[in-house]
């Protein structure tokens, strides 16, 4: 959530600062030539500010999650139309630019009071208010009739204009109803970022539980079958037992301290690798024909671990048998962006077999679609009794 705050407060300082000078554009265009700094010591402006602002928070905050987004709906209509009651009653508009006007003429003289020019070209003896109407060259005064031009002029300052019949403040409603939307759909939006950040964290937590789970299925059933191996080699007192047990030994701490990362270094992955082939020559003897290449250099490059283990170790498994030679064939191309690896090895045992491995070829698809999406391809053969296993994964 961290990443949606910065922008959301950047984006709220600069829409109400674009808030904030509507009125000054309105009324300095409905009463031109009128200072703005007059207006922005106005109390009146930070009422009319401050009206919209307390109502677009407390509809985006306590209307719509408390009684919007948890089906209240009558509730929420009767608290909006409460709201549009106060602004319809209120006009805060039309007192903010009655107000100003006030102000402006208070400062500009008196409305009756006229230039001294003018007091001279009467005619004596005759009241000004019932004399007859001077007609100036350069049109009428500003000051004449300013009572009657503007009525609010008759109201005392400080006090709210309230609604009176027949004068509906249309610009007071239509900011009501853009402020009650705003806040409607910024509300909105943030529930549904909150409602996808928490998708996208249950997703990653369930991909890493799963991905412990294989990883967990994987190293148990590893080091079963080498302890089987090397009881095997203690029971007919082979001289390479001790051997056995070194390398054995190397691959414990392998699976123990790298094994619990994502991603390790690809060199200590061939290393692994090396010494359970190793343990397998040691086992077969000289019954067994086991290639091992690697082309290229894994130096700076990381793999997920035990991801080739699983097709070497079915190798041995399935590919092994006494009436003939066995011959296994392992290759492991490292280029620039991606890494080739190969496994090739004739089946001898019975099918019900072939199937209990299926389930460690399952898991390794499901870490290879966790952590190489799209990033990997698998093709697994098995034609004329030979398995055939190529992966190749970009690094």
């Amino acid at each position: 959530m961290q990443q949606f705050k910065t922008p959301t407060f950047i984006i709220h300082v600069a829409g109400w600062l674009l808030f904030l000078t509507f009125p000054l554009l309105f009324i300095n265009n409905e009463q031109s030539g009128q200072s703005s700094f007059l207006l922005l010591a106005s109390p009146y402006y930070w009422l009319f500010c401050g009206t919209y602002m307390l109502m677009f928070y407390f509809n985006e905050l306590v209307l719509v999650p408390r009684l919007m987004f948890k089906k209240r709906y009558v509730i929420y209509i009767a608290a909006v139309l409460l709201l549009f009651s106060f602004v319809y009653y209120a006009q805060p508009y039309d007192n903010l630019l009655g107000h100003n006007k006030s102000v402006m003429a208070a400062l500009n003289g008196p409305p009756n009071s006229q230039p001294k020019g003018l007091n001279q070209s009467l005619q004596p003896g005759k009241d000004p208010d019932v004399g007859p109407k001077v007609e100036m060259p350069f049109g009428p005064l500003p000051n004449e009739d300013l009572r009657m031009q503007d009525p609010n002029l008759k109201k005392p300052d400080g006090i709210l204009d309230l609604h009176q019949p027949m004068n509906i403040d249309v610009i007071s409603l239509f900011i009501f109803f853009m402020i009650m939307g705003l806040s409607i759909a910024t509300s909105t939006v943030q529930r549904w970022q909150t409602a996808e950040s928490k998708v996208v964290k249950a997703e990653a937590e369930k991909a890493t539980a799963e991905l412990s789970f294989l990883k967990a299925q994987i190293n148990p059933h590893f080091l079963f079958n080498t302890l089987n191996n090397i009881y095997t080699q203690s029971v007919i007192n082979s001289e390479h037992t001790s051997e056995s047990i070194m390398k054995l030994s190397n691959i414990m701490r392998y699976v123990t301290d790298d094994v619990t990362q994502d991603f390790v270094m690809l060199k200590d992955e061939i290393d692994c690798v090396r010494d359970y082939i190793e343990l397998q020559r040691l086992r077969l003897g000289a019954d067994a024909e086991i290639n091992f290449n690697v082309q290229g250099k894994p130096d700076g490059k990381k793999i997920a671990p035990l991801i080739f283990m699983t097709f070497i170790e079915n190798a041995f498994k399935y590919g092994v048998t006494k009436k003939e030679k066995t011959v296994i064939n392992i290759n492991l191309g490292i280029d620039t962006e991606r890494i080739d690896f190969s496994c090739q090895n004739k089946i001898y045992n019975h099918k019900s077999n072939l199937e209990r491995s299926g389930i460690g070829i399952a898991n390794t698809r499901q870490r290879l679609s966790h952590l190489y999406a799209r990033q990997h391809r698998l093709d697994i053969e098995n034609t004329n009794d030979m398995f055939t296993v190529k992966l190749c994964v970009d690094c």
